[in-house]
């Protein structure tokens, strides 16, 4: 269901790649969470941990005007979750709290703008709804993939993401 709300319309694309996401996540096993398949890459753990930290990145752009990566005051996620469990377990406090808070927001409030900065230097400058889609859900649709990848050169089944994967029936 598409509508004019831009709020209506994020809610439900976010409720869909949090709905996948989570799926990954549950396939991500703690005794891998230190695989890491080239030395450019994160760590498994690390990798899976970004993407659940990114739900808190992306209640900044909801609530706040700006976000400054000097600013040493800015709230800090957590340390690394150390298993999968504890990792599903801030997956889904993150995703009710980004899902709240997009619920207490209105399309007024994300055509807004936000700011991305370094000091003085502007990174991106959107309005927060774009921001959102952007530096949000494309962001973790992106290390979402990466994940999968990891999964599989694992060896460990694929859940389908939009549409059935090579592991499940009917999959290719």
């Amino acid at each position: 269901m598409h509508t004019s709300s831009i709020q209506q319309n994020i809610l439900e694309e976010l409720d869909r790649e949090l709905a996948v996401t989570r799926l990954v996540l549950e396939r991500v096993p703690t005794d891998k969470f230190d695989y890491q398949p080239h030395p450019k890459s994160m760590k498994m753990g690390t990798l899976a941990s970004h993407i659940v930290n990114l739900l808190m990145f992306k209640q900044l752009f909801v609530q706040a005007n700006e976000r400054d990566f000097l600013d040493q005051n800015a709230p800090k996620p957590p340390p690394s979750p150390t298993t999968t469990e504890e990792l599903l377990e801030r997956f889904d406090k993150f995703s009710a709290s980004l899902r709240q808070a997009l619920h207490e927001s209105d399309d007024e409030k994300l055509t807004e703008n936000f700011q991305l900065r370094r000091g003085e230097q502007v990174l991106m400058e959107r309005p927060k709804g774009a921001a959102l889609r952007i530096m949000g859900l494309n962001h973790s649709i992106h290390h979402r993939g990466q994940l999968t990848v990891y999964l599989r050169l694992l060896d460990i089944p694929l859940p389908g993401v939009y549409g059935p994967s090579a592991d499940e029936p009917g999959g290719f």
